[in-house]
């Protein structure tokens, strides 16, 4: 990991648990600068063209403030179905892909829809290809779902990234309300009450993520 010297301005700013022997690891720079935007990557569970999942990342994307900035990720109809057996150092192209996006990024917001008292399968496939690898470690994620109803997917995707160490964010893991209309982004970003609900979902998981930003690399 590349170093650089550091003078006693270090310890002042960084913290002395931050430096050793006068250098700093590059990386630390990276998780302390707190003037840099947070970077949060939007994954809908659904590949239906008007899922209203999908449309909820797509408001968030028009809705995050100067200090968010917020990407979709659009490859999960091309991972392949999860095999140990190719979960190596040479994995495929998409898995690949998405674990350096996930990597590349603070944050990740999650908005899934449920079948048959789950989470999709699209879904369920592309965390797969997340466990050996570990991006989500301690990783800040909004959980979020565009309906009441859907508790199990909810509580099954929880107990996944749980187990995966990825941190899930109460305040920024909510029902958005949506209530049955079927809205497109511009409809959510125009609805005071649902783009209040995901602006919420943005601070909040934008915060956790400042918080990991100062703690890492520092204990």
């Amino acid at each position: 990991m590349a170093k650089y010297d550091m003078s006693s301005e270090a310890v002042r700013h960084f913290g002395p648990r931050c430096v050793r022997n006068n250098r700093v690891d590059l990386r630390v720079l990276e998780f302390v600068n707190q003037e840099a935007p947070i970077r949060v990557l939007a994954i809908s569970g659904s590949l239906r063209v008007e899922s209203s999942n999908s449309a909820l990342i797509n408001a968030a994307l028009r809705l995050a403030p100067a200090d968010v900035a917020v990407s979709i990720y659009v490859g999960l109809s091309t991972l392949p179905p999860f095999n140990p057996d190719h979960d190596i150092e040479h994995a495929p192209a998409a898995v690949t892909h998405l674990r350096s996006e996930v990597q590349a990024h603070d944050a990740v917001l999650i908005s899934s829809p449920e079948y048959a008292h789950g989470a999709p399968g699209v879904l369920k496939n592309a965390l797969d290809w997340l466990v050996s690898s570990g991006e989500l470690i301690d990783k800040p994620v909004a959980l979020v779902n565009a309906s009441a109803r859907a508790t199990h997917a909810w509580n099954a995707l929880a107990e996944t990234l749980a187990v995966m160490s990825a941190r899930v964010v109460p305040d920024a893991s909510i029902t958005v309300p949506l209530d049955g209309r079927r809205l497109d982004p511009d409809g959510i970003v125009a609805d005071a009450a649902v783009s209040s609900a995901l602006k919420s979902v943005l601070a909040a998981v934008a915060a956790a993520s400042r918080e990991t930003r100062t703690s890492h690399h520092c204990d």
